[in-house]
């Protein structure tokens, strides 16, 4: 006997449809699995033989062939494992073969025969072709978010046969999905002086800029960076859903609503390698942080001692927002717009700038500043040195405004951005900017600009950026007009992000 049960399987953050059809014949006992399974896929021939036993059912002694459709398409995990389960009791004439139409399964047994959690619940409950999914009980919530298929959960293998044979009804379904307020944020109050690093946090977070702050350790670097999502705005619907489905699919846990409403803050540790960064693997295509950090902030500390590699393989997704990862498995493409905040010393020993303090030969002073490839270094449209805060800031000096005070302004900003065409000022193209920050309306800013094109600071692409800052500081300051004051504040944040001694004096 035939029998077809839907499911689906995962490939990068997408779900992908799959048939499992089973079919039971005379002959040699044996399970035999098709259809191009990986090792995980092919191991589910002895979960699900334990677990229909441990259910109290009767195993089929005959034999036993699994496809899982398109045989094209290579599987990967062990969600498939409830559907080739289910498919072995209709195909053996346990359950009724209408007992599973319009029903998908996914899944991962145990021994026991219970249903275990999946990781991609919600993009794989999204593939399976079929209205109704039954999905293990703590990934109810999750993979209903969508709406689009009526979710069952179940905890067992021997529920899911009593529901299909009649004796028991459906589990009640996962609530509505809602937005579970997260932990607050730490607070921009908390960070005493830094007056130029803490205004250059808000233009990254008002225009999508992104922010390089260097300093010696100790100056507040880390401090201010995690002070960033605390600035920028719930997330859009849409986003919402595509954040949380990269979750789902990267393992990452989600937030008691089941939905990621606020912007994710992802810090990966230095000796992070550029598949972990970019996404892949060797046999599976996973997200890496840079997708993981999609619609929030992805901060790199210790900057100067990420691999090179790595490095530079995020420069072509912070130019796109999306990241195409090609392996020998095939190529996937993964949602990775992220405001990228690196955080870095100015030297190996971080003390260059204070007198008698370096211990950085010139040699290794520029060995460690070739660690950051100028084309990396052209990303950033904020560079900022960070100094380490005085007595008088640390003890006496009033606090600075709050995060929710600044996060207003930023709003505001991001609000006249939008009915530019554009999600951020960022965005904006050489037209745009035409339009929206001309240099021809005001010969000082022109002149401004002029003056640092011949003494070498910009360059053609820096140009477009630079315009682009001045308009985010032209919005925070509620002005139409970009100014020549704005122009020199957004070239006063575009500083040599690593030197060799002469912009601190030696130092030694």
């Amino acid at each position: 006997m035939l029998a077809s049960i839907a499911t689906a399987t995962l490939r990068g953050v997408v779900g992908q449809p799959v048939a499992v059809e089973v079919h039971v014949s005379n002959g040699l006992p044996g399970f035999t699995v098709v259809g191009l399974p990986d090792a995980s896929c092919r191991e589910a021939r002895d979960r699900v033989r334990a677990a229909v036993l441990s259910s109290g059912l009767a195993w089929p002694l005959r034999r036993i062939t699994v496809n899982l459709a398109p045989s094209g398409l290579r599987k990967e995990g062990a969600a498939l494992d409830l559907a080739i389960a289910i498919g072995v009791l209709v195909a053996d004439g346990t359950l009724p073969a209408t007992a599973v139409d319009g029903l998908g399964a996914l899944g991962e047994l145990g021994l026991d025969g219970s249903v275990r959690p999946i990781s991609g619940a919600l993009p794989l409950t999204d593939a399976v072709a079929a209205p109704e999914v039954a999905v293990p009980v703590d990934n109810a919530h999750e993979a209903g978010l969508l709406g689009r298929r009526r979710v069952h959960p179940v905890s067992s293998l021997l529920e899911l046969v009593l529901v299909l044979s009649g004796e028991r009804e459906w589990p009640e379904g996962p609530p509505a999905p809602v937005c579970v307020a997260s932990p607050s944020a730490p607070d921009l109050a908390d960070v005493r002086g830094q007056a130029v690093a803490r205004r250059a946090l808000e233009i990254a977070a008002a225009g999508g800029h992104h922010l390089l702050l260097v300093g010696p350790p100790g100056a507040g670097k880390t401090m201010l960076a995690r002070r960033l999502p605390g600035l920028l705005p719930d997330l859009s619907p849409d986003t919402a859903l595509d954040v949380t489905r990269i979750h789902s699919a990267a393992g990452i846990p989600l937030p008691g609503g089941g939905l990621v409403c606020r912007p994710p803050f992802r810090a990966p540790h230095h000796g992070a390698s550029a598949v972990s960064l970019v996404g892949g693997g060797s046999s599976t295509m996973r997200p890496g942080e840079v997708s993981a950090a999609h619609g929030g902030v992805l901060f790199l500390d210790e900057m100067g001692e990420f691999s090179p590699t790595a490095l530079d393989g995020l420069r072509q997704p912070l130019e796109e927002g999306r990241i195409r990862v090609a392996r020998a498995a095939g190529t996937v493409e993964l949602p990775a717009r992220v405001l990228l905040v690196g955080a870095t010393n100015p030297c190996p020993c971080g003390e260059l700038g204070r007198p008698g303090a370096c211990r950085c030969s010139p040699t290794a002073r520029l060995r460690y500043a070739r660690r950051l490839s100028g084309p990396l270094l052209d990303r950033f449209d904020l560079r900022v040195h960070v100094a380490r805060p005085s007595a008088h800031d640390l003890f006496t000096a009033p606090p600075g405004e709050r995060s929710e005070v600044v996060a207003r302004r930023v709003a505001r900003a991001r609000v006249l951005a939008a009915g530019r065409g554009v999600r951020l000022n960022a965005a904006l193209d050489a037209a745009a900017l035409d339009e929206f920050a001309s240099l021809r309306r005001d010969p000082q800013a022109l002149r401004v600009v002029e003056a640092a094109v011949t003494d070498g600071r910009l360059s053609a692409r820096g140009i477009q950026r630079v315009r682009a800052v001045a308009r985010t500081i032209a919005d925070l300051d509620d002005q139409t007009g970009v100014t020549a004051q704005h122009l020199a504040q957004a070239l006063q944040f575009r500083i040599e992000p690593l030197a060799t001694g002469e912009e601190y004096g030696d130092g030694r």
